[in-house]
């Protein structure tokens, strides 16, 4: 039977060395600057697993989709401190900057922002408390399904010329941008490949 990937010290040096080695790009876009955090955690046995939520159903922006903590920079905050602070404000971790691996790069929404994703680590000792007004589901979907033979999907729809990409989980597609983020974690951080997911497109839903 295949081992499972482990949240240990071989796991952390491996994200951070394929992390700084990879040059990451800035958008250009006029837009909302936001961040997400990519979060490693881990279950009782030690699996290495990353969380994932489903934004609580009262939200004026993108309520019931599947999401990683994140949102807007606030004035005088770096994309770093924004992940964090988010990812305290909506499940209740509270990491410091000496968690952050790296970063991955910038996508831009049709929404009209700019994310940043920010690769965290929180160990094994990760609980979690979600906040109800902003998250109405918390997972932790182990790091290899991301290595599935169907990961990721690409989809064509007549609204554009590039394909929408997905990755099925927790029984159901998760669409970019936060596929787009995952599989681009898993390309770079995992694997050290330098993919590139900034033009996958996102479903019409979601653009607004």
């Amino acid at each position: 039977m295949k081992s499972r990937l482990q949240l240990d010290d071989a796991l952390r040096a491996t994200l951070t060395e394929n992390l700084a080695r990879f040059e990451r790009r800035i958008s250009t876009h006029e837009a909302t600057p936001a961040a997400v955090a990519v979060v490693l955690a881990s279950d009782a046995s030690g699996t290495a697993h990353f969380l994932i939520t489903r934004r609580a159903s009262r939200l004026r922006d993108h309520a019931g989709q599947w999401a990683l903590p994140g949102g807007r920079v606030d004035p005088g905050e770096t994309h770093e401190q924004t992940a964090l602070r988010e990812l305290h404000e909506e499940l209740g971790v509270r990491l410091d900057e000496s968690a952050i691996l790296g970063c991955l790069d910038d996508y831009a929404t049709r929404s009209g922002f700019v994310i940043t994703p920010v690769v965290s680590w929180a160990g094994a000792e990760c609980r979690t408390r979600p906040n109800p007004e902003e998250v109405a589901e918390v997972h932790r979907v182990p790091v290899e399904a991301l290595d599935a033979p169907d990961v990721p999907e690409l989809r064509r729809i007549p609204e554009s010329d590039q394909p929408v990409l997905s990755i099925p989980l927790l029984d159901t597609h998760i669409h970019a941008p936060t596929a787009a983020v995952l599989f681009q974690f898993r390309e770079v951080a995992i694997h050290g490949r330098n993919t590139r997911v900034a033009h996958f497109e996102q479903p019409v839903f979601a653009w607004k």
